[in-house]
């Protein structure tokens, strides 16, 4: 009796056991489907509300990490954390490298383009809807913004349809008719006197005519602060002769950078139904084309600021927020590394120029126009600017007799060269740079686009379809099956 009453506990006491687990399990089960459904957004949870396309015009994996490399550690670099990692090709419809119109209609639109083209079809007479035009039409708000002109091809891409990005005046004009919420970055280049006189048909100043669809213009950081969130809005800061920002190693405090017009888009914009976000580092593009590798790699932190905006409102809204970073193609053939320093690099010594090939070379345009400056004048600009001559900081940038030969050779070339208003020939500026680029073991081999493929880079709510390597087409056609947007037919 008494070992029949021992083992009846032992079962008793099992069962117990076990029905404590499963109570502790269902317990669990239900805790984390509960986290899973407030995580997820109200409706469809497989839907995100809120989407960010970051573009890095001209940014290949050398460029990322250069700047990585060179201004960032690890950890801070939000981009190359972000889990997910795809690659994609970049390649016109007529042209096995591209331009910034046929790759931002291809992103915009998930169809492939010729170069120059916007957001149309290759024959120049059919248009081609965009990812921001579906979004609008689903009734998310919809914001565009760029660190170059407005109106220049990237941008254009996902709000306008031209036969030629050249014509700058009738895509700005789109702006005002495309009923998008905010446009934020750089000014339109087709509002400069010279290019309104060159339509056909003039409409008027474009600024009028976004006031006339009721946006509210903002100049600076206050207005822009001041506008309410919903008012429609084009906002702007100090720019450029082709109406872009300035290079970010050039920023003065008082101009707003790509960061704070994201960060202020993303208040604009916000609400119940959800936004797209498409937003530009077009002078990365611009800072690769010129083999200014300072530059470009300031201009991708500046650009790395702008997404950990976004980053930021992921975590905030994790399971409504789809965030994608790519880039429209690379530009320079930029290599770290060089044959002539074998496997040395020095990319610190970046770190000695303080301003870019573009401020630099307007130094030398005033130079030209004084006829004062002397070359060892010069030189002594070049060791405070770019550091080569400068042995007290680093016995590195010492200057060699073929170094002063060259540079000196430069220098007369361009203070002969033909001048004529703001326009002249500099060969110094970019002599200089290629000089401390040597040095630091970076490479250039283009001054134009390369056709290597670029990074993706995605977080969020659908971004595992990002992996893998595909056609950079797929981009706009994977956002558009995630966000279930509604594309018409070819």
């Amino acid at each position: 009796m008494k070992e029949w009453y021992q083992k009846d506990c032992m079962v008793c006491t099992r069962l117990k056991i076990v029905l404590l687990l499963i109570v502790t399990v269902s317990v669990s089960a239900c805790y984390f489907a509960l986290q899973t459904l407030q995580a997820a957004p109200k409706g469809n949870a497989a839907v995100p509300r809120y989407i960010f396309l970051f573009i890095g015009d001209g940014m290949g994996a050398a460029q990322v990490e250069l700047s990585s490399a060179l201004l960032h550690d690890a950890q801070s670099f939000t981009m190359t954390s972000l889990p997910v990692l795809g690659m994609a090709t970049t390649h016109a419809a007529d042209r096995f490298i591209t331009d910034s119109a046929a790759a931002g209609t291809a992103l915009a639109t998930g169809w492939k383009t010729t170069v120059g083209t916007i957001s149309m079809e290759g024959n120049h007479l059919d248009t081609l809807r965009t990812i921001a035009e579906m979004a609008k039409a689903k009734g998310m708000k919809v914001g565009i913004v760029s660190s170059v002109g407005i109106d220049d091809a990237t941008p254009a891409c996902f709000y306008a349809h031209n036969a030629t990005r050249k014509n700058v005046y009738d895509i700005a004009v789109q702006m005002a008719s495309s009923g998008f919420d905010y446009f934020g970055g750089g000014y339109s280049v087709g509002n400069f006197p010279e290019n309104q006189a060159k339509t056909k048909v003039f409409r008027g100043d474009i600024a009028d005519l976004m006031h006339s669809s009721h946006y509210v213009i903002a100049r600076n950081t206050t207005e822009l602060k001041a506008v309410k969130p919903g008012t429609p809005c084009w906002a702007y800061t100090d720019y450029d002769a082709k109406g872009a920002l300035s290079f970010a190693m050039d920023r003065r405090n008082e101009e707003i950078d790509l960061a704070e017009f994201t960060r202020e888009g993303i208040r604009l914009l916000y609400n119940p139904k959800g936004f797209f976000m498409m937003v530009e580092g077009g002078k990365i593009d611009w800072a690769c084309h010129a083999n200014d590798a300072t530059a470009a790699a300031h201009d991708i932190k500046a650009f790395e600021k702008a997404i950990g905006e976004a980053f930021a409102f992921y975590q905030r809204h994790p399971g409504e927020t789809l965030l994608v970073v790519t880039a429209d193609h690379e530009c320079g053939g930029l290599t770290l590394g060089r044959r002539a320093n074998g496997y040395e690099t020095r990319l610190d010594l970046l770190h000695h120029q303080n301003v870019s090939q573009q401020r630099f070379s307007e130094k030398v345009s005033a130079w030209k126009k004084q006829g004062a400056v002397t070359f060892p004048m010069a030189l002594d600009s070049v060791k405070v600017y770019f550091g080569p001559g400068n042995v007290e900081a680093d016995s590195s940038l010492a200057l060699s007799e073929a170094d002063r030969n060259m540079l000196q050779e430069a220098y007369t070339a361009t203070m002969r060269a033909d001048f004529s208003g703001t326009q002249h020939i500099d060969a110094f500026t970019p002599a200089v740079s290629a000089l401390l680029n040597n040095r630091a073991g970076i490479g250039w081999n283009s001054n134009a686009h390369t056709a290597v493929p670029v990074q993706v880079f995605a977080i969020g709510r659908g971004a595992e379809a990002f992996t893998g390597f595909y056609d950079n087409t797929d981009i706009a056609n994977k956002i558009m099956q995630i966000a279930k947007l509604k594309r018409p037919a070819r």
